[in-house]
């Protein structure tokens, strides 16, 4: 009896912690309509998709330098203090570690190395840094 209870105990346990998740990305509301591709209305003209209507690129100077500036050179300003091991405060120094830096800010809080120590930035922040990279890294 007593190993029955335990196994349903155990099983219980594994099946509530198994549902678990760190992700926050699951409660981020990212505002994004799925679009309907039968939708064929050309009345408004405020979903299409020509080269006038394309979104600019994420660049550094206006996207990625106010997050590094807010979140980053309290501690890895020139010189780099708090243990820091290096400045980011310019674009070379930024784009050279984008990868590493989108790393260590994609972490969970909590999580040995994430970025900033203060807390995680916002998903919208991170998924900027992100498109970034994607772009290309533009500086302006």
């Amino acid at each position: 009896m007593k190993t029955t209870r335990l196994i349903f105990l155990m099983v219980l346990a594994l099946s509530i912690f198994a549902c678990a998740s760190d992700s926050e990305d699951d409660f981020v509301d990212t505002g994004n309509d799925i679009e309907n591709p039968d939708d064929t209305d050309d009345t408004d003209d405020t979903d299409d998709d020509t080269d006038d209507d394309a979104e600019p690129l994420v660049n550094y100077v206006d996207d990625i330098e106010p997050i590094m500036s807010a979140a980053c050179v309290s501690c890895h300003g020139a010189p780099p203090t708090n243990g820091a091991p290096f400045a980011l405060v310019n674009f070379t120094q930024v784009s050279q570690r984008a990868n590493g830096i989108f790393n260590r800010m994609n972490l969970s809080n909590g999580a040995p190395g994430a970025m900033p120590p203060s807390g995680r930035l916002p998903q919208s922040t991170i998924d900027l840094i992100q498109q970034w990279i994607d772009d290309g890294k533009p500086e302006n």
